[in-house]
């Protein structure tokens, strides 16, 4: 009988520590499809609000490792000058698992549907929790 109860005061304890890590999963899930959004928009500035504004952000890409927001950004749209370049983004999450209390990690693919020709990817991403927001703090995409 003493099990039971300890059984079912850790079952009890538990579903706070469940309902934030679901309720941060989904956070992360509402920033990927907000960047989806805005870069369908053709809107890139919007679309960088998922990463974290420090010159620490570190981008690994085709050419290389870069470090900064800004440069990112001008990355982005030296890359994709314009809506034809952009085309249109789609995220396949693979994967959303929680590394730490302030730390997500993201596995997944992209696609860009575009008239120019239609490219993809894959991609992981590192969130970490600042404040009451999380912010990608590492992006690895190929």
């Amino acid at each position: 009988m003493a099990r039971l109860i300890i059984i079912v005061v850790t079952l009890f304890l538990s579903i706070p520590i469940v309902n934030a890590q679901l309720k941060d999963e989904a956070s992360i899930r509402i920033i990927l499809a907000e960047q989806t959004s805005e870069w369908n928009k053709g809107n890139l500035e919007a679309f960088m609000k998922g990463y974290w504004k420090s010159d620490s952000l570190m981008f690994i890409g085709k050419s290389g490792i870069t470090y900064g927001w800004q440069k990112a950004l001008d990355n982005y749209k030296k890359g994709y000058p314009d809506t034809a370049a952009m085309g249109k983004l789609n995220f396949d999450i693979i994967k959303v698992k929680r590394l730490a209390p302030d730390y997500f990690f993201v596995v997944g693919k992209w696609y860009l549907t575009r008239s120019i020709g239609d490219i993809a990817g894959a991609y992981t991403l590192l969130f970490l929790k600042i404040g009451d927001k999380w912010v990608i703090v590492n992006d690895h995409s190929s």
